[in-house]
């Protein structure tokens, strides 16, 4: 099977904030078909080094060991990403659109890689050009 979904921060740390969530059954059935991008594995683990030591922080650095390094390949933000990225700001900003620089990023290595992203923020990715975007979470 080839890849298919970019997953967003929200998707991957859903099934460790709720392991009986549908979403999890839906991830596991689609494994093959997902990545992260490098920009999802940032925010992952700031969320670990932000946290104090301790049984928390410990739990969360072995899902990101055990189950997201395990499960998905980690996406670069390329020179191509780049190119795209910088064109569709500039579009946008000459709109009066304004969009979280990290999401014009995971957009930009869906739109290279041929990928959907997968997240619970579908407004966060709205305003790109050929973005598909699906929320696993509410439908």
């Amino acid at each position: 099977m080839s890849l298919r979904y970019l997953l967003d921060t929200n998707i991957v740390s859903w099934p460790y904030r709720d392991p009986s969530h549908p979403i999890v059954e839906r991830l596991n059935g689609a494994l093959e078909e997902c990545a992260i991008s490098a920009q999802v594995w940032h925010e992952l683990r700031y969320g670990v080094f932000r946290r104090p030591r301790g049984r928390k922080r410990d739990s969360l650095e072995a899902y990101m060991r055990d189950v997201v390094r395990a499960s998905y390949p980690t996406l670069p933000y390329d020179q191509p990403a780049a190119e795209w990225h910088a064109a569709e700001r500039a579009r946008l900003v000459a709109r009066g659109v304004n969009t979280q620089f990290v999401d014009g990023q995971i957009a930009a290595v869906a739109h290279v890689n041929g990928l959907i992203v997968v997240s619970h923020d579908a407004r966060g990715f709205a305003h790109f050009n050929d973005i598909a975007v699906e929320d696993w979470i509410n439908g």
